[in-house]
């Protein structure tokens, strides 16, 4: 088996409008497709990144919290790489975003941070080198 690359990250929201409106205008992820499915009461939207992949966002009703704190076992977070970790961090908080201080990565020498989507699924974005 040989795999390739990720496909696509689905997450579930509370409120897909707030969502829809952080993925495509805060993060500024393109709209690939959208529809609303009756029988399932579900919004699925799926947004393009830039190396291809994609990012599902589905909203059902009712869905049940998420446990983080401590953190549960199971996807930890979800992670982008930027080019530029600071101008990302000033685009943020002018959203009104809260952002974690930028941190090192003590072994790779990176710089990164963590801010939470609507949901508060915990989101870091990592500098490339």
């Amino acid at each position: 088996m040989r795999l390739s690359s990720i496909h696509h990250v689905a997450i579930i929201c509370s409120d897909y409008a707030r969502s829809r409106h952080f993925y495509t205008q805060v993060l500024g992820l393109r709209v690939l497709a959208e529809v609303y499915r009756q029988a399932r009461r579900s919004h699925k939207l799926d947004l393009a990144l830039p190396d291809g992949s994609q990012l599902e966002l589905f909203s059902f009703p009712d869905p049940p919290p998420r446990p983080s704190y401590p953190e549960a076992c199971g996807l930890r977070h979800l992670a982008f790489a930027v080019d530029d970790i600071d101008a990302c961090v000033s685009e943020l908080q002018a959203h009104g975003i809260a952002v974690e201080a930028v941190r090192v990565d003590e072994y790779t020498g990176r710089r990164y941070t963590f801010f939470a989507d609507p949901d508060d699924l915990p989101i870091e974005f990592y500098e490339r080198g």
